[in-house]
């Protein structure tokens, strides 16, 4: 396969172009029936995968970067990575037998080699599901069994962990290991390098691969509303339609890339989360872009890249915009290539906003969007210019949603209920989980996303807090089901609860209720090691508080309104 292959993936798209006039609605979005129309301009979505729909234009920019490591600066242009991830492709099929649906884990970094493995997988047939790279055994085991992965694909140092999780599961599956310097490929492992550097390998073989847009391409897990870590389903159309809908010049916060110009973006949000693989990686690599990477975060070389790569499109969490507005080597001048900041995963108080506009002397676009997992992320956008900072806007294109009371009765403008939306960018489901998808979906397939918000008399709307359980540390989800049976396992505990409690930086933190079995003794600091040594470090818990019994429902279910109620 060689660049000659753009233009036939460009005959297949069904493109249509982008109206180039602003919405001039100044009425109210709303509808009789108190449904929240989008007024943006109504997309098509292209008939494509989403492997054509990335490389469709890349005979425009073949000598850009694509991806570039911010410390190291080691990186690859389009078309390399578009030969690379084809042999890659190849190699996946002939050596490690993948075929058209089959899951491959991606449990990496921000490496510039990851666009590379994503399109890969995508140019094999194959379903990209990713792993946080600093999950534990206990936790990766988990996912490779739930979403059946025939091949893992990691780095040399987490290479140890993914080994525990294989024989904690009893699988027996290939790894391939990335490597990022001259150190021999680790014994047991397959080196991504020479699979993706093959010149011989035949990529005729790409020919059999029949994927429709239709067809599931990446499954993250997530924890939905509350519960335990599920697969969301995101096929093809799902990402491609979010796509068209952020390529909508109403919200638009890209630059087109030209033969005098292309758009820096950071890539330090993680690729294995909704939000960076989205809008950073997959969308970016579509318009061209130059993806900055950074594998760990570090405050000092973070602002140093944002300078040093004249980074002028940037997207953050809440945690990271804390530290620009307060870190003093935050600057003017740091700032000063900045001309777009998308603000996501959790709602920005005005104030911590402020602090950081204060810094930033020339002007620049900065908006607060909303999304989710389960909706490839972007559901919800303020237009270019808007003057309420607080807003995360209207529905996108082809999307609407209603805000409901708890018995779901539809409310309007300006009273406080859940979310709920519907449009293309939603799921297929949770993977084989029947249960879970009957309790986010209505009949009419509206998605319940668990988040409390209110609706002005336009339509713009603002989250106000969250009706679901999720505790959010730092833009990541830590479902409290999943630590309460951590903490069941330890041999003293015979229930657990666990809740979210604010923290100055952490944004939240786990807060855990812990009654002891009849006769047994332990100590607070034990059982947070106990639970520390099987999850993420971000997953940990704060503080512990020992009671009699866990507050409960008739039907069992944890009343945790009633523990921060009474502790918090």
């Amino acid at each position: 396969m060689t660049l000659r292959r753009v233009t036939k993936i460009k005959r297949v798209l069904e493109c249509v172009s982008n109206s180039s006039k602003y919405i001039t609605r100044s009425s109210s979005a709303w509808t009789q029936d108190k449904i929240i129309k989008t007024p943006y301009n109504n997309i098509e979505i292209p008939n494509a995968t989403l492997y054509d729909y990335v490389w469709q234009n890349l005979e425009k920019w073949p000598e850009k970067t694509m991806s570039v490591c911010s410390e190291t600066g080691r990186g690859y242009t389009y078309e390399q990575a578009f030969n690379l991830s084809n042999a890659f492709a190849a190699n996946l099929r002939l050596k490690l037998k993948i075929r058209d649906g089959d899951t491959v884990a991606v449990m990496l970094p921000n490496v510039p080699d990851f666009p590379l493995v994503a399109m890969g997988i995508l140019g094999a047939g194959g379903v990209i599901s990713t792993v946080n790279p600093i999950y534990t055994a206990h936790e990766v085991h988990r996912q490779l069994l739930l979403s059946a992965a025939k091949v893992v694909i990691t780095m040399p140092e987490t290479m140890g962990v993914v080994k525990e999780a294989l024989k904690i599961a009893k699988l027996d599956i290939p790894i391939i290991v990335i490597k990022t310097n001259g150190d021999p490929t680790p014994e047991g492992a397959l080196c991504f390098n020479e699979l993706s550097e093959d010149t011989h390998v035949d990529k005729s073989c790409l020919k059999d691969v029949r994927r429709t847009p239709k067809d599931i391409s990446f499954m993250p897990y997530s924890s939905g509303t509350t519960g335990m870590p599920k697969g969301v389903e995101l096929s093809h159309r799902n990402l491609i339609a979010n796509f068209e809908q952020m390529n909508d010049i109403n919200i638009k916060n890209h630059s087109d890339t030209t033969a005098t110009h292309q758009d820096a973006v950071m890539a330090v949000l993680p690729f294995f989360h909704i939000y960076g693989a989205s809008a950073i990686m997959f969308h970016k690599m579509s318009v061209g872009a130059k993806i900055v990477t950074m594998a760990k975060f570090h405050p000092e070389k973070y602002l140093e890249a944002l300078k040093k790569f004249k980074i002028d499109v940037l997207y953050v969490a809440p945690p990271m915009l804390l530290l620009m507005g307060a870190h003093p080597a935050g600057t003017s001048e740091t700032y000063q290539y900045l001309k777009s900041v998308i603000n996501g995963a959790a709602p920005l108080a005005d104030s911590d906003m402020r602090r950081f506009l204060n810094k930033v002397k020339q002007e620049f676009d900065f908006r607060q969007a909303y999304g989710l997992t389960e909706t490839s992320p972007l559901v919800l956008m303020p237009p270019v210019g808007v003057n309420n900072l607080s807003t995360v806007g209207y529905p996108v294109s082809n999307t609407e949603a209603k805000v409901v009371d708890e018995n779901l009765n539809n409310l309007g403008p300006n009273e406080t209920g859940e979310l709920l939306v519907r449009g293309p960018q939603v799921m297929i489901g949770y993977r084989e989980n029947p249960t879970a998808n009957s309790e986010v979906f209505t009949e009419d397939r509206w998605f319940r996303t668990g988040d409390l918000v209110f609706a002005d008399d336009q339509g713009q709307i603002t989250i106000t807090d969250r009706l679901k359980e999720l505790i959010k540390v730092k833009g990541f989800q830590v479902p409290p089901a999943e630590l309460e049976a951590v903490l069941r396992d330890h041999p003293a505990v015979i229930d657990a609860a666990v809740i979210g409690v604010p923290h100055p930086t952490k944004g939240e933190a786990p807060k855990a209720f812990v009654v002891l079995k009849s006769g047994q003794k332990a100590e607070a600091n034990e059982i947070k090691e106990f639970v520390k040594e099987k999850v993420a470090p971000f997953k940990k818990i704060d503080e512990i508080v020992f009671v009699n019994s866990i507050p409960k429902s008739a039907a069992g279910k944890i009343l945790r309104k009633d523990l921060k109620a009474q502790y918090s």
